[in-house]
């Protein structure tokens, strides 16, 4: 009899732990953070951002539905995508697309390319479908956001494994250094798309006001009120992985992202979309 109950008991808690998985990798969470800074013009405040990264050919209900319906309910008046979309290890573009057209219906969409859009070798494809839908591509280049008599500049970063075959080889960054530097003078308000939060130094050195980012998937096994375990290019214990960091002038907000590559689960890690709520002015006291 003793026997019997343990093995129940042991059944029960694997169970209870398979739940535990399941929810963690499929329950999607949103992040709201509001972002006050006294450059940001009246006409855009409170206009909200919002910011996925790292779907990685992920699918959450039929046709993205239960991920389309969170992003939906969030109202945003831009949606930004920080790459990695397709996974290179079981690309299917028909996915990410599925997620596209509907985002596309809820607000405009702006993406910068990650590090499996990179080493998929089909990046050209990937990008004209995005731009045929009507995505704005923002691979090393900018674009100006009007509201009323104001604007925001939004600018994008190629990510460097452009230059790169696997992670070994490193981070070449100096094509984003070339970029940069031609951005840190503008006097408008800028806000930066990158994969890469890692790099946050270099945004910060050249005067980037706001920037997104992912890669890190939230240090994909995240141990309480201590933070996420590992992340590529950061190593064990990474410094960015989710949530804001700010830096003289510069504030980054890195999302933990939606699916998984390398590593197929995700512990105190569920999927994330962030939203951001720009303030005109300091913050209160």
């Amino acid at each position: 009899m003793k026997i019997r109950r343990k093995r129940i008991t042991i059944l029960i808690v694997l169970l209870v732990m398979l739940a535990f998985v399941i929810w963690q990798n499929n329950s999607i969470t949103i992040t709201s953070l509001e972002f006050y800074n006294p450059e940001i013009q009246e006409e855009f405040n409170e206009f909200t951002i919002a910011h996925i990264s790292d779907l990685h050919n992920r699918r959450f209900g039929s046709k993205q539905s239960i991920l389309l319906n969170k992003l939906a309910s969030t109202s945003p008046d831009l949606i930004v995508i920080t790459g990695d979309l397709i996974d290179r290890r079981n690309y299917s573009l028909d996915i990410a697309m599925e997620f596209i057209e509907g985002a596309l219906e809820i607000a405009p969409v702006y993406y910068v390319s990650g590090n499996h859009e990179a080493w998929s070798g089909k990046f050209d494809l990937i990008r004209e479908n995005l731009e045929q839908a009507g995505v704005s591509v923002l691979d090393n280049t900018e674009s100006e956001l009007p509201c009323g008599d104001s604007s925001i500049l939004l600018l994008g970063l190629s990510d460097p494994d452009f230059f790169t075959s696997h992670y070994f080889e490193g981070t070449n960054t100096s094509a984003m250094e070339d970029q940069l530097r031609k951005w840190s003078d503008y006097d408008s308000f800028k806000i930066l798309l990158s994969h890469r939060p890692e790099l946050f130094d270099l945004y910060a050195e050249n005067k980037m006001d706001l920037i997104f980012a992912g890669h890190a998937h939230g240090g994909q096994f995240r141990i309480p009120f201590i933070g996420g375990v590992v992340a590529p290019d950061q190593g064990l214990f990474p410094e960015y992985t989710s949530g804001s960091h700010t830096k003289n002038n510069s504030t980054m907000f890195v999302s933990r992202g939606l699916g998984n590559s390398i590593i197929p689960v995700r512990i105190f890690n569920r999927p994330e979309i962030v939203v951001v709520t720009l303030k005109a002015g300091k913050p209160p006291e």
